[in-house]
């Protein structure tokens, strides 16, 4: 494949994306619904990938009902996983030295909230390579609305269509198609199916994202 446009700048989803995070927040997740007396499984917690935390709260509550205590599972969560971070996916650095190479700013995008965004700008040195960040806290509507991808542009300057947005959860795909953004899916828990082949481009690692700026 290659750019339907040239893109002026790129945004980044940060979970699954940049950050191999899934499989320590399904680790939580698991634990901690176990913890209070309910079983999760692996279909439930993948409709969870990429939702914001309200929605999130939804979508727990519809599984176990109302009187699912919420805030006792998040703080059973946030226990589990303590001060730890998630390791960078392999490709993350070296795609940022090539952006940075070809003089094309970089934001984030995501669903995650401030504190954990912080966590790991500071555990990898991120903070200053990122010329925007538009967390959960930053927006009404997070994702798969495309406000956080119509925010992030708009930060960055450029038009969505000008911006190159790297996801790989469903939520996250379906956002950035919506801001209409170029898309690229590098799919990590979610696998892609009929419709994300229609909303984005299917790659399988950031290297290969990286590979495209050299075409």
């Amino acid at each position: 494949m290659s750019f339907p446009r040239p893109p002026k700048a790129v945004v980044f989803d940060l979970d699954g994306t940049l950050i191999d995070s899934e499989a320590l927040v399904r680790e939580s997740h698991f634990h901690a619904a176990q913890a209070l007396g309910y079983q999760m499984s692996d279909a439930q917690f993948l409709g969870l990938v990429g939702m914001h935390r309200e929605a999130n709260d939804l979508q727990l509550k519809s599984y176990f009902g109302d009187d699912f205590p919420l805030e006792r599972f998040i703080e059973t969560t946030r226990a589990f996983v303590g001060d730890r971070s998630a390791p960078l996916k392999a490709g993350a650095l070296e795609l940022m030295d090539t952006l940075d190479e070809l003089g094309l700013n970089f934001g984030l995008a995501t669903s995650s909230r401030r504190p954990w965004v912080d966590r790991h700008f500071q555990t990898y040195n991120l903070a200053d390579r990122f010329r925007v960040v538009v967390t959960r806290q930053d927006v009404i509507n997070g994702k798969p609305d495309p406000e956080p991808y119509l925010k992030a542009s708009e930060l960055l300057g450029f038009a969505p269509m000008d911006v190159l947005a790297i996801e790989d959860p469903h939520a996250g795909v379906r956002a950035a198609h919506a801001a209409g953004c170029i898309t690229v899916m590098v799919p990590d828990l979610l696998q892609a199916d009929d419709e994300m082949r229609t909303k984005a481009h299917v790659l399988a690692s950031l290297d290969d994202v990286r590979a495209l700026f050299a075409r």
